[in-house]
């Protein structure tokens, strides 16, 4: 039986897992391993009151936190709306990053002239967006100069992380919407990625792990962490 998702946190109220890279959270299709919603009703029975509290895009990998009842989640999405939730991401970018750390404040909106719906970019009538990196290493490979970052998002707006780090010229390693050729991403969803294209990207995921989360919850500091998969780790040892 294929694995379903690695369990970082199980009780009577919350299950937490390490989604793994792929994987997206809703169905888009029958299989029933083909989304994380679907693999969790696998693991809790079909009945089961779940209700996802947050949300990663395909391609990301990390922490998603599953409530088990309505109230448990009425309450997580009020920290998530209120911003009270510390999050900590792993990135691994194109070039070396020359400040050890740094705030990008860049605001958010969507890009008209793409060709992808789901698109934004930085722009002047955008939704304010700030987004923390720390330098954790810097490593040169046969396929280039490459910075591993740890991220923390001030806001949460759509694909924050991956449109600011692209706007300063570093942008995630594997990307396929941000990383300067949007065809890229069409040949995804299109099933028509060719040989060269993933030689381009260089990984088979975008190199974006949400790696811990931390908030305070009836009056309890909470804390959960993750690693990356091996693919991840690998590439990031240089």
């Amino acid at each position: 039986m294929e694995k379903l998702f690695e369990i970082i946190h199980e009780d009577h109220e919350l299950l937490v897992v390490n989604k793994p890279a792929g994987l997206v959270c809703h169905p888009t299709k029958g299989d029933v391993y083909s989304s994380l919603i679907s693999r969790v009703r696998l693991h809790l029975g079909a009945a089961a009151d779940l209700h996802l509290v947050n949300r990663l895009d395909r391609e990301t990998s990390g922490l998603v936190l599953v409530a088990k009842n309505s109230g448990t989640a009425r309450l997580l999405r009020r920290l998530w709306e209120d911003r009270a939730v510390q999050k900590e991401y792993l990135a691994i970018v194109h070039g070396q990053v020359r400040d050890e750390r740094g705030t990008i404040d860049a605001p958010l909106g969507k890009d008209a002239p793409s060709r992808v719906a789901i698109k934004d970019c930085v722009r002047a009538d955008g939704a304010p967006s700030q987004t923390d990196f720390f330098v954790d290493r810097r490593f040169t490979r046969a396929e280039g100069d490459f910075t591993l970052l740890r991220v923390r998002p001030r806001t949460g707006r759509k694909h924050q992380i991956r449109i600011h780090l692209a706007h300063c010229g570093h942008p995630i390693v594997g990307d396929k919407l941000y990383g300067g050729d949007e065809d890229l991403y069409l040949a995804l969803v299109e099933d028509r990625l060719t040989p060269e294209q993933r030689r381009r990207l260089i990984l088979p995921h975008h190199a974006l792990h949400a790696r811990e989360v931390s908030f305070t919850l009836r009056g309890q500091g909470v804390q959960f962490s993750c690693e990356p998969e091996p693919w991840f780790r690998a590439f990031a040892r240089g």
